[in-house]
């Protein structure tokens, strides 16, 4: 597949920061052993940028509220009560102002100074025009390509820099970082030494915070596009797999076609088939008692359809979807796996709102049906079908929350999974978020879904890959339609003209005459020329 360079990329692309996770500022042994993640914002030259009114340096303030039973240890992993392992200071930021250094503005909000407030669309994929689709691919390929310049991820954890004295960071692309945080909060919990795990404990996954973390990890990433390619507008599009099938993004025009040589590969038509993976040795690393160390791991995986049919059957149907929509609550019993009659735990994949079933629906059954890098739990965002699945899933959260307007206490303040009450921060963001922070719809935070959109701005949007063809082909059908008249106004001047000189020719002249040819000799058929005759077909 050929992809297009947009000349504006290849000078942004060393010019252009990105922000994520653990700030470079706040890893030096200093940071690290004060506990202090305040940087200077660079537009005055203070801490959090204080002197300009947009936040000031403030202690973390956490939660006391009890977690739920499934994990039973305290003080043992670095995302509890998340961050104040790595830092008990970060920047709190003012009014519109958001970042790690209060330097970027709240989702939604715009300006230099954050004053301007937009809504964005997210489309479906297939409703893109041809210049969208080619530049959503490039966007992809240069995130993955560039380095982040102002974040880095974790290879240790805090023992192991011995508090902060021996920092632990790796450099990773932009897109890498977002890889990253997936695998970190969704990792076993190290207890200390090789296979010493504890398994049952996920900071974003199967528990309350699965919609909130993952609408937080998409508006980061969508803003970082932004930043990194200076297109504003931008958003992530979204796959509507319902009823869907099989994959029907895995093109090389889109998400990459299957590779003939390796069914387990992407088409080298695909820019994605040079793409390499980190984080998706979840066992490895957990067999060896660390963390992800950021290293290549091998080609991007894939082969959708020939997964174990046992766990998933079939990729979700509308019926599926409708089903989860219509539970009231939105989350039930222990709020883990096991909660029956759930919205949150049917749309995260227990089927028939039964918890704790040994087959998946709904958004994990598209993980499994990849059948590859994106059917391992930490190593799924490697695959950026990731981020298309994600946006439709968070979509399906949007139009509960519309349809049940649930009101905030609906979302659990205690006794949820460690990492999922109301006031817990999310790992591994910095800036912070709280969980119940995102229990609000989309247009709160700047942005809406195509397919939620009223018929006629629907039918408008359905129509806009059409129009853009039309749009492409136009000139060619007005030189067409030109030639069609210079041929037409030719032919009639022809006309007319033999019409005249006929006029002019003796009266026994006679159309008849003037279009027969001239005989050159006798049309005889004698013997001779039959046998002439049959020879040639003999011959042939």
């Amino acid at each position: 597949m050929s992809i297009p360079v947009y000349p504006f990329i290849i000078f942004i692309l060393c010019l252009v920061p990105t922000y994520q996770q653990f700030p470079r500022l706040c890893v030096t042994q200093q940071a690290l052993r004060t506990k202090e993640c305040c940087p200077v914002w660079e537009g005055d030259g203070s801490a959090c940028g204080a002197r300009s009114g947009r936040g000031s340096c403030e202690d973390v303030e956490i939660s006391e509220q009890p977690d739920g039973p499934q994990y039973p240890f305290s003080g043992l992993d670095d995302r509890e009560k998340w961050p104040l392992v790595f830092y008990n200071r970060t920047c709190q930021c003012a009014g519109n102002f958001m970042g790690f250094n209060c330097g970027d503005c709240k989702f939604g909000y715009f300006g230099d100074t954050c004053n301007e407030r937009r809504e964005s669309l997210r489309r479906n994929i297939f409703h893109l025009t041809r210049a969208e689709r080619n530049r959503l691919i490039s966007y992809l390929n240069l995130a993955k390509q560039t380095i982040s310049r102002d974040y880095v991820v974790a290879t240790g954890t805090y023992r192991e820099m011995e508090n902060g004295s021996n920092p632990m960071f790796a450099d990773v692309s932009v897109y890498d970082v977002f890889v990253w945080m997936h695998y970190y909060v969704s990792r076993n919990a190290l207890l200390g030494g090789p296979g010493n795990v504890w398994r049952d404990v996920d900071f974003g996954h199967w528990a309350p915070a699965f919609p909130p973390w993952h609408r937080v990890y998409l508006l980061h990433w969508e803003h970082e596009i932004r930043k990194l390619t200076g297109d504003m507008t931008f958003s992530i599009p979204y796959w509507d797999w319902r009823d869907a099938q099989d994959c029907d993004v895995c093109t090389d025009e889109l998400m990459g076609a299957r590779s003939p040589h390796d069914l387990n590969l992407i088409s080298p038509g695909s820019v994605f088939s040079s793409w390499k993976v980190l984080c998706s040795q979840s066992e490895e690393y957990s067999n060896r008692g660390v963390l992800c160390d950021a290293r290549n791991e091998g080609p991007l995986r894939r082969n959708p359809g020939n997964h174990d049919r046992n766990i998933v059957q079939r990729l979700p149907t509308s019926a599926d979807v409708e089903f989860t929509l219509s539970l009231p609550n939105y989350d039930t019993g222990a709020m883990d796996r096991t909660a029956n009659m759930s919205f949150r735990n049917t749309l995260e994949g227990q089927p028939t709102g039964l918890g704790s079933s040994s087959s998946l629906g709904m958004h994990a059954a598209l993980h499994v049906f990849m059948n590859g890098s994106m059917s391992s739990v930490q190593g799924s965002a490697n695959d950026p079908i990731f981020m298309l699945h994600h946006a439709f899933v968070d979509s399906i959260y949007e139009q509960w929350l519309r349809r049940h307007r649930p009101s905030p206490s609906q979302y659990p303040e205690s006794n949820a999974p460690i990492g999922h009450n109301g006031d817990y921060h999310m790992p591994p963001f910095i800036p912070l978020h709280r969980n119940k922070e995102y229990f609000i719809s989309s247009k709160d935070l700047g942005y809406e879904y195509s397919y939620l959109l009223d018929a006629n701005q629907r039918l408008a949007e359905s129509m806009r890959p059409y129009l853009d063809e039309l749009h492409d082909v136009w000139p060619w059908l007005i030189l067409a339609a030109l030639c069609g008249g210079i041929v037409t106004v030719t032919t009639a001047i022809a006309i007319l003209l033999a019409k005249h000189r006929f006029k002019a020719w003796p009266r026994r002249k006679t159309w008849k005459n003037f279009l027969a040819l001239p005989e050159k000799q006798p049309l005889i058929w004698n013997n001779e020329t039959e046998a002439s005759h049959r020879n040639y077909q003999t011959t042939m």
